[in-house]
């Protein structure tokens, strides 16, 4: 009876407000020192490997049988060229963790776009497929407390929630302070609240591989040739100075302003301060001349 018992498949479902995990993302990616993306599979990994550790089973009979992506986002109408792309990079990245992505379009709210109904949404799906699938564990990553009433049913289930929850603060590129913090009444209810920000920051596990996949690991710049379109007015110049996912370009009389958003092929984190880079002028919402469409030029192509 107890090998059985012991034998039993532990059956975890994953759920991502989309908008959350990017959010975090980017602020590994351009505020925190690792200075790299969360990894969805180093994610799910480390997932599989707590809960195991929770439930004192295998890590073996711990398995990840649903997993779904929740995110409000533009239509290939309004976003950039540079936006629709690496919405399918991240897209490929999904799919390839058998990830189900669910999107809604983003809503035109007093001129401004914002997400609509994707928390009900999310919400509704997840205690659909925890009453239909019968997870054991039903991860949640996000912070909202408007997810309280979800975690209540999951609990009516006899389905064990884990939230893991990220609390963190920095000083964006417009010098304004920016706060994340998790609902305690979120936590309150969740079977297994994890604050990933204190086992990240534990500097014993420094060097525990579970923490460290928890991130994409640095690629090496591809030194080739970039081919410009002969009729696409650009311009050519340097790179003067890097923040935290923005930076100037020498331009005189005005340095311009960029933003990580307007990179194409290459990474915020692999540019340093006189990289040579083409870019085309255009303008902010103010009106303001900024940096468009930037790629990174190397020195081969400067000699050639």
């Amino acid at each position: 009876m107890n090998c059985i018992e012991d034998s039993k498949l532990t059956r975890i479902g994953i759920f991502y407000d989309g908008n959350y995990f990017l959010h975090v993302s980017n602020y590994y990616n351009y505020e925190h020192q690792r200075r790299a993306r969360i990894s969805v599979a180093g994610l799910h990994e480390f997932i599989k490997n707590l809960i195991a550790q929770e439930e004192k089973t295998s890590v073996r009979l711990c398995q990840i049988v649903d997993a779904h992506y929740f995110r409000g986002r533009l239509s290939a109408g309004e976003a950039s060229q540079n936006q629709l792309y690496y919405d399918r990079v991240f897209d490929d990245i999904l799919m390839s963790e058998g990830v189900i992505t669910h999107y809604l379009p983003l809503k035109n709210l007093g001129g401004k776009k914002e997400e609509k109904g994707i928390d009900v949404w999310l919400a509704l799906e997840a205690f659909e497929l925890a009453f239909y699938k019968r997870f054991n564990v039903l991860v949640l990553i996000a912070c909202d407390g408007d997810y309280v009433p979800l975690i209540k049913k999951l609990n009516t289930l006899g389905t064990r929630v884990m939230v893991l929850s990220w609390d963190f603060e920095y000083v964006n590129e417009f010098n304004n302070q920016m706060t994340t913090k998790t609902s305690q009444y979120l936590l309150k209810e969740v079977t297994y609240p994890v604050a990933m920000q204190e086992i990240i920051g534990d500097r014993k596990q420094n060097n525990d591989p579970l923490i460290n996949n928890l991130f994409v690991q640095p690629r090496i710049p591809k030194q080739e040739e970039i081919l410009i379109d002969e009729n696409t007015p650009l311009q050519e110049s340097t790179i003067l100075s890097l923040k935290q996912g923005y930076g100037f370009i020498k331009n005189p009389p005005n340095n311009l302003f960029f933003h990580h958003t307007d990179l194409i092929d290459v990474d915020f984190n692999d540019l340093e301060e006189g990289a040579t880079v083409q870019f085309s002028i255009g303008s902010n919402d103010k009106g303001e001349s900024v940096a468009k469409n930037i790629k990174r030029i190397f020195a081969a192509n400067a000699q050639a």
